[in-house]
């Protein structure tokens, strides 16, 4: 996964609460390969009727980024509501509040859950279609010449910027968890197998190709 600091690119408005993960992808299209792509199932029946024809609300495409409402991605914690959106192109939602388990997996798959005011929400719902810029690193998006504040914690920033996700994470302290285990071998060795042990510097990201 690629990591990001910066973006900028057209904004849609989803003025809606509490959009769950089922109608970011309904539970009937999960059974396709991930490798299809999702993003034809995003918001599918908000998008359309049963007829096929299209439903009242803002076109997606070529939209990199969604302004919605409060509690954004509740429900069940299925990771393939953030495929979708990934998928569709889609690389940060702005919101007053996420899902939790939505969240952390929107930034383990490069997606930003950028919380902000809810008067900045409404406000920037009304703009759009916009453009927005996105900085990570300063927790910041401006649009229309004007820079507004946005919170992200500080491991999710990292996570972003560096393309990790929580096994990359946990790696970068391979050398801080092996003298861990090194001088609890010397100080405890009745714990440990007779087996041969492998090195815990040979596991982490080495061990993942």
């Amino acid at each position: 996964m690629s990591g990001w600091t910066h973006a900028a690119g057209p904004a849609v408005a989803l003025p809606l609460e509490n959009i769950d993960t089922d109608q970011l992808i309904p539970a009937r299209f999960m059974s396709a390969p991930r490798k299809e792509g999702y993003g034809r199932f995003l918001l599918h029946d908000l998008r359309w009727r049963q007829d096929g024809q299209a439903q009242d609300i803002p076109t997606l495409d070529g939209a990199e980024i969604l302004v919605s409402g409060r509690n954004f991605g509740c429900g069940s914690s299925r990771e393939a509501a953030v495929y979708a959106l990934v998928d569709h192109g889609i690389r940060a939602v702005l919101a007053p509040s996420f899902g939790d388990i939505f969240a952390g997996n929107a930034v383990n798959n490069g997606l930003l859950p950028a919380q902000i005011e809810d008067a900045l929400a409404e406000r920037l719902m009304t703009r759009c279609p916009a453009r927005i810029a996105i900085d990570i690193d300063a927790r910041s998006l401006s649009f229309e010449g004007e820079t507004h504040p946005f919170t992200l914690e500080a491991t999710w920033a990292e996570k972003l910027i560096n393309g990790w996700d929580d096994i990359d994470l946990t790696a970068q302290h391979n050398d801080t968890i092996a003298a861990a285990a090194d001088a609890r071998r010397r100080e405890q060795p009745w714990v440990w197998p007779a087996a041969p042990e492998q090195d815990l510097r040979t596991t982490g990201r080495g061990a993942r190709g």
